[in-house]
């Protein structure tokens, strides 16, 4: 890691390459968080807020939509498979009235699918309307609370994301707040983002129409007040220099840090957020990771570079989230230009990663997992002399961790035909030996049988319930699995998500990658 603070971390720059990462998920250009946040952190200090009350608006602004990847496979089955041109197309209308939001969906909603598959999703999107978005609302705000208090944020941040789709008129959600009883960080942060977006869209007089049409609905009256005055300017000086530095200089007050000790579990927080995004990758970053420090160590790397490849491998997938989950959720062979999307999650993540300062060693690693030696990899196609030992490694873990989870297209292997399958791979040329045998060597091909307790007093059942439903089966196959009944299956679920203290399938995932509960 950087050499320039090996004590404490800041806090803004650890995080804001998550920040890219929910642009992408959500459709939007990148950067457009952190824009976001410069326009906050200048409303609220128009308004003279206190520098407390403005560092929680700054990093609420930054990570609003951690949560965007929590149901992106129930969005992507809702919208015929390409969630994150949904998400797009419904960013400029979020906060609008019903009637923009209905003519959104009769003229978009799968508009590349079939008509009778059109047909029938936006009749289920009509038929589940307000129930559907408040279920999805509480999902991505509850696994939203849990990333946040993982990654070191305040409470009062933490808060301020269960809010975040509230209206002043008290018709927003989840608990409908009105005027001032939302929290004011999060009043300023929906109409900062909804500037810039329709800033981009149709310029000044597009956002000066919405605030007009929006105010005291949607939005904080006397905020919109402001924004009309003094927006146009601060809109113009987000192009006038670099962003991310913008961002960095613009945090508030004292600059929030974390010990260099508890990387490890924020870089946590960014695997879990990558992995959520699909049911059947639960867990694997965090898998990855443990198999490819352990396979450095066995190779005889140095310290510094054994926490380098677990911090790489926790975020290598980062850039997963900009990929529809309708391309991963394939089960058949992927067209060329899926594939093409396919083989940018790599790049993404490099990109991302190499933005923030101390995070910046990481990114050749994280980018070079696909990479193969004989040049068959992506996504630069490296050559074998071109990849070093650590990238081999993590290569070889992350190889090794995808064949032992289940996919779309087949099942998961076995440990023993995993490494059998690890082994061709290096025999045909395309994996390091040393490398894969320290992985193997890592990975051992035993697995306990059972454990005398699980964590929060879960039974046995409950953790063969568990594992399925963070791999996304319905209760129907569940119970065929477990050869009980669906309805034993339900209790089972109420019960387990009682103990843990969940309310839903991605943020009982989240619980069960970080106690290592999903490993075969």
């Amino acid at each position: 890691m950087d050499n320039g603070n090996r004590r404490q971390l800041r806090l803004a720059e650890l995080i804001a390459p998550l920040s890219l990462a929910t642009d992408l998920g959500l459709g939007q250009p990148m950067e457009q968080a952190l824009r976001t946040c410069l326009l906050s952190v200048a409303l609220g200090r128009q308004i003279g807020l206190a520098d407390d009350c403005l560092s929680d608006t700054y990093y609420l602004a930054l990570l609003r939509f951690i949560g965007c990847t929590s149901d992106a496979h129930e969005q992507s089955l809702g919208v015929g498979g390409d969630e994150i041109a949904f998400f797009a197309g419904v960013a400029p209308i979020l906060m609008g009235d019903t009637s923009e939001a209905l003519g959104y969906f009769l003229r978009h909603l799968a508009e590349d699918q079939p008509l009778p598959v059109r047909a029938r999703l936006v009749t289920s999107a009509l038929a589940g309307g307000k129930r559907d978005m408040l279920r999805m609302i509480a999902i991505h705000c509850e696994v939203a609370q849990m990333l946040a208090g993982q990654l070191g944020l305040r409470p009062t941040i933490a808060d301020g994301i269960r809010h975040l789709y509230e209206r002043w008129d008290g018709t927003g959600l989840p608990v409908g707040l009105a005027g001032e009883a939302i929290p004011i960080q999060v009043r300023i942060a929906v109409i900062a983002r909804d500037i810039d977006i329709l800033y981009r869209i149709g310029g000044w007089p597009l956002v000066v129409e919405r605030l007009h049409k929006r105010r005291a609905k949607a939005y904080d009256p006397d905020l919109v007040d402001v924004a009309l005055i003094e927006g146009q300017q601060w809109v113009a000086d987000l192009d006038s220099g670099t962003t991310w530095d913008a961002v960095l200089e613009s945090e508030p007050a004292a600059q929030l840090t974390v010990p260099e000790s508890d990387l490890d579990g924020v870089l946590g927080a960014f695997a879990d957020f990558a992995d959520i995004k699909t049911p059947f990758t639960a867990g694997h970053s965090r898998g990855v990771a443990d198999l490819a420090a352990q396979a450095a160590r066995i190779c005889g790397l140095p310290g510094q570079d054994i926490t380098d490849i677990r911090h790489a491998a926790l975020v290598h997938d980062l850039g997963r989230v900009g990929v529809p989950n309708g391309i991963w959720e394939q089960p058949g062979p992927l067209s060329d230009v899926a594939w093409e999307r396919v083989r940018l999650h790599p790049y993404f993540s490099e990109r991302m990663l190499h933005r923030s300062r101390p995070l910046r060693c990481l990114a050749p690693l994280a980018g070079a997992h696909h990479e193969r030696l004989d040049g068959s990899g992506y996504h630069r196609g490296s050559p074998a002399a071109q990849l070093s030992i650590a990238q081999r490694i993590l290569a070889a873990a992350d190889c090794y961790q995808a064949m032992t989870q289940p996919r779309p297209h087949r099942p998961a292997m076995r440990a023993a035909m995993a490494a059998t399958e690890l082994r061709q791979e290096v025999e045909s040329g395309r994996l390091d030996r040393d490398a894969a045998n320290a992985v193997l060597e890592a990975a051992g091909f035993a697995r306990a049988a059972s454990r005398r307790s699980w964590p929060a007093g879960l039974t046995d059942r409950e953790v063969e319930v568990l594992r399925l439903i963070c791999r996304g089966e319905s209760n129907r196959i569940v119970a065929a699995q477990l050869s009980i009944s669906p309805k034993t299956v339900g209790r089972h679920i109420e019960n387990l998500y009682n103990k843990i203290g969940v309310s839903s399938r991605a943020a009982a995932t989240l619980f069960a990658t970080r106690h290592h509960l999903l490993d075969i």
